[in-house]
């Protein structure tokens, strides 16, 4: 494996997992991965655990823009973070008794849709319409969709981010700016979680595929998420559309090449 070859993967594998987190609370490993395991023909399971790594920092960073930016829902947030972490286990030992390969596939579609979504019929919610809901109804609407999100999760093995955000701003009726805010922090917490988990069952991961992709996400997922909280809620949903439609393509093409 040549080191150019590396650096020039996990660019594009950072840089399309960082723009999907900064703008949209995508899980890096929806493109990390594939992209590893198809041009670098690296172990799946390893191939997952760089990408969740590579998601913490990302996350942590476009967590913290969207803060600063008052677009993040830290009370709600946590609590939906305690049930996604828990269902997430439930949904990982229920999906040991299924065959893996159709459900990554149906991640991958999802982001493909849900960009189209984005893009067609915007979400166009504003905070005087979030600041309606009562605080024990927005605490009870989060407990059920993080059971949601979570089992959904475990159960895909992948896809969180963008669950959350369609649960976020569908469901829960979130501004979309507030929606990804809330999905990155949760997602500090998961991809940590799902990282220590990987590297503790599956050994450690080559360090420079590793320090690439952490850097590369985070660096990408930094432009985005400064880019997004400046944009218009019109623009912003036009731009995540967009990018969820490419990244889509681009990871369903890595999995027929695979």
């Amino acid at each position: 494996m040549s080191i150019l070859l590396t650096v020039i993967v996990t660019f594009f594998a950072g840089m399309g997992a960082g723009l999907g987190t900064g703008f949209a609370g995508m899980s890096a490993a929806a493109v990390i991965s594939p992209m590893l395991i198809t041009f670098l023909g690296m172990d799946p399971y390893m191939a997952v655990g760089i990408a969740l790594s590579s998601d913490v920092l990302a996350s942590a960073v476009s967590a913290y823009t969207y803060g600063k930016n008052k677009n993040l829902d830290i009370k709600n947030g946590l609590i939906m973070m305690v049930t996604v972490l828990l269902f997430t286990i439930v949904g990982s030992y229920v999906s040991s008794l299924v065959p893996s390969t159709t459900m990554g596939n149906f991640s991958v579609f999802m982001t493909f849709l849900l960009g189209i979504k984005f893009i067609l019929r915007p979400v166009m919610t504003t905070k005087e319409a979030m600041a309606q809901v009562s605080a024990k109804k927005r605490a009870i609407q989060s407990v059920i969709c993080g059971v949601m999100i979570g089992f959904i999760c475990g159960f895909i093995g992948a896809g969180g981010g963008m669950m959350m955000l369609l649960i976020l701003t569908s469901v829960l009726g979130y501004e979309l700016k507030t929606a990804v805010g809330t999905s990155v922090f949760i997602m500090t917490f998961t991809a940590l979680t799902g990282a220590v988990s990987h590297f503790a069952i599956g050994g450690t991961p080559d360090w420079t595929v590793w320090i690439l992709c952490v850097v590369f996400t985070f660096l990408w997922a930094r432009i985005a998420a400064v880019f997004a909280n400046k944009a218009t809620p019109k623009t912003l949903n036009r731009a995540t559309g967009v990018i969820l439609v490419v990244l889509g393509v681009a990871v369903m093409a890595f999995s027929v090449l695979g």
